[in-house]
This record gives structure tokens, C-alpha cells and sequence, in this order.
């Protein structure tokens, strides 16, 4: 499993940090084979809206390379949405791999084309942004269409993350990263339907 982390100025660190956390463990527990990843951006160095700066790893990478994209939510995405430049090296990612995104993340995967003819979500106040991408904006704090996953707001991150890992692997795999991160609010067993609690 081999995942492209898409940063950018004015994202939300939480919205990254509570998914990358929970993701990188099926590594870090040995619960999945080959998991590797990337922190892919435009440029060397990213500032979240808060002023928290983080390095970058690959420049515009291609991103159908990956497995698995994901991409958080912030400020920065409703401009980007509109930034052509950006939402074609988001485009590179193809249709095959998986498409995550939390928050207004959402809007970046809705301007690329992923999210056409799907259910989606994203934070409730940017529920009227999203509609213009999507098929059908679902009230829920996660939403599976096929390969795309689309959550709600900033903490949903860390549920998201699990729920991931549940998907990938199985129940208990998701308990284990669970467990290792002292997180009691997520529940197993909710892959089939949109996850409300």
C-alpha cells in the first residue's frame, strides 16, 4: 500500500495529522505488508492555516503511482478548487487508486472529477460547495462511493483513519490502531453504511 499525503498551504494540520496518525500505524504495527507513503506538495515547504510549517517530500509527483491519496480540508482548498494548475496534478491520480479526503477536502477531489456521480461529504458548513461536485451530499461523518471516501469535519480525521484501516485490513486490525492510540470513540463494524455516530 503505497499512499501520496497531499499537502498545501492553508490546509488544516489536524485534519492531515488525525489520519496520517491512524494509517501509518499498519506499518508501524506490522498489520499490513508494504505500506509506504509520501507527503506530496507544489513546493518545498507548506504553512497550515494556524502557521504550523512543515517540509514536504516529492515535488508534484505523479500521483496514479499511489495506492491511496489523500488529501485534508482548510482554508486553502477554496481557492485551490479554482487554482487549474493544482487541480490538473490532483487529475494525475487516474481512477484507479483510492481517494480520501476529510473536510473540505472534498472540494479539491469534487473540482478533479472524482467525486462525479457519487454520494459525498464533507464539513457541514461547506455542504453547499460540495453540491456542485457530487451527485448526492450525505449528512454523515463518513461516506464510501466505491474507491472514493469522502468525511466531515476536522476531527472526524482520526475516525476516518480507522475506518480506513478497517477496510484495508479487518475489525480487529482497526481495534489494534485503536487500542495503540488510546482512541475509545470509534466503532467497528460500520463498513457497509455511511457512519453517523
Amino acid at each position: 500500500m503505497k499512499m501520496a499525503f497531499i499537502l498545501f498551504d492553508q490546509m488544516t494540520a489536524l485534519d492531515f495529522v488525525g489520519f496520517y496518525d491512524a494509517v501509518t500505524r499498519l506499518r508501524i504495527l506490522k498489520l499490513m505488508d508494504e505500506v509506504s507513503w509520501d507527503l506530496c506538495a507544489v513546493t518545498p515547504e507548506v504553512t497550515d492555516e494556524l502557521g504550523i510549517t512543515m517540509k514536504t517530500g516529492l515535488l508534484r509527483p505523479d500521483l496514479s503511482a499511489y495506492d491511496l491519496i489523500f488529501i485534508p480540508g482548510g482554508r486553502g482548498t477554496r481557492s485551490l478548487r479554482h487554482d487549474e494548475d493544482f487541480v490538473a496534478w490532483i487529475r494525475t491520480s487516474g481512477s484507479e487508486n483510492i481517494k480520501v479526503s476529510v473536510c473540505t477536502g472534498a472540494l479539491l477531489l469534487g473540482a478533479a472529477g472524482f467525486l462525479a456521480g457519487k454520494r459525498a461529504t464533507t464539513n457541514p458548513p461547506a455542504y453547499e460547495l460540495l453540491e456542485p461536485y457530487c451527485k448526492e451530499v450525505v449528512e454523515a461523518r463518513i461516506v464510501r462511493d466505491g474507491r472514493v471516501i469522502t468525511a466531515g469535519g476536522v476531527a472526524t480525521s482520526v475516525d476516518l483513519g480507522l475506518y480506513v484501516v478497517e477496510w484495508l485490513t479487518d475489525a480487529e486490525k482497526a481495534h489494534n490502531v485503536q487500542v495503540s492510540m488510546d482512541y475509545p470513540y470509534y466503532q467497528t463494524g460500520r463498513l457497509g453504511a455511511d457512519y453517523k455516530a
